[in-house]
């Protein structure tokens, strides 16, 4: 799962962010409602987790702007304010679901969950199962599989597989990978990368005789058929 975190408080949203990841999510953490504009625009996200007070554009400015744009991903607000009357207008923004401050992480991922079943089952662009070539991977189950055989991956190898196959035969570069599948500002130069891409090449590719996964030398990776 995706999630784009749009939180001011630097200690609760590493706190979340270490979460979800601790689940197997993959996180992107924005601390302002411009910032989080564009990143939601640019990338493909299961769910965004709002705050409502935040410099820049407000949780519900961001959320209204959002749809009127065309972006259907699910989006739960987080908020001190609890009264009836806020959580009706943080729904009315476009909000799928509103979550009181302070919470139960376990609570937090639960709704997380519910909103991504949701979305799929109402016709969003949100999915539960990826497919490149004879590459499978069910996002509910978290379960991947090439041409019938099941490949054990680690929590980060699936969260790097997920946005590769998300970008389906597109490069992606280090930078991209950095910042989607880690969450961090990395120096571009580790070597982190290349450890994870050699680990997901040998699951994916050694048993198959054609390759799926590419090296683009000086642009970054890609996922899908052919050579470059």
């Amino acid at each position: 799962m995706q999630v784009l975190l749009v939180e001011d408080d630097q200690a609760l949203a590493e706190f979340i962010g270490t979460e979800l990841q601790r689940s197997g999510s993959s996180c992107v953490h924005c601390d302002d409602g411009d910032q989080a504009y564009a990143t939601a625009l640019e990338g493909a996200f299961d769910v965004m987790v709002v705050d409502r007070m935040l410099p820049g554009r407000d949780g519900l400015t961001l959320i209204q702007d959002l749809r009127r744009q065309g972006l259907t991903t699910p989006a739960l607000v987080l908020s001190a304010l609890g009264e009836v009357d806020d959580r009706v207008q943080g729904l009315k923004s476009g909000a799928d679901d509103y979550l009181v401050k302070p919470f139960a992480i376990d609570e937090l991922q639960a709704r997380l969950q519910v909103l991504l079943r949701r979305g799929s089952a109402g016709g969003n662009e949100t999915v539960t199962r990826l497919q490149v070539a004879d590459l499978t991977m069910d996002l509910l189950q978290q379960q991947v599989d090439r041409g019938g055989v099941s490949i054990n991956l680690q929590p980060r190898e699936y969260r790097l597989l997920e946005y590769l196959m998300r970008h389906e035969s597109q490069v992606v570069t280090r930078t991209m990978l950095l910042e989607h599948v880690w969450g961090y500002n990395f120096d571009p130069q580790t070597n982190v990368i290349d450890v994870h891409i050699s680990r997901l090449r040998q699951k994916l590719d050694k048993e198959f005789e054609q390759p799926l996964l590419h090296t683009v030398r000086g642009a970054g990776y890609r996922l899908g058929h052919g050579a470059e």
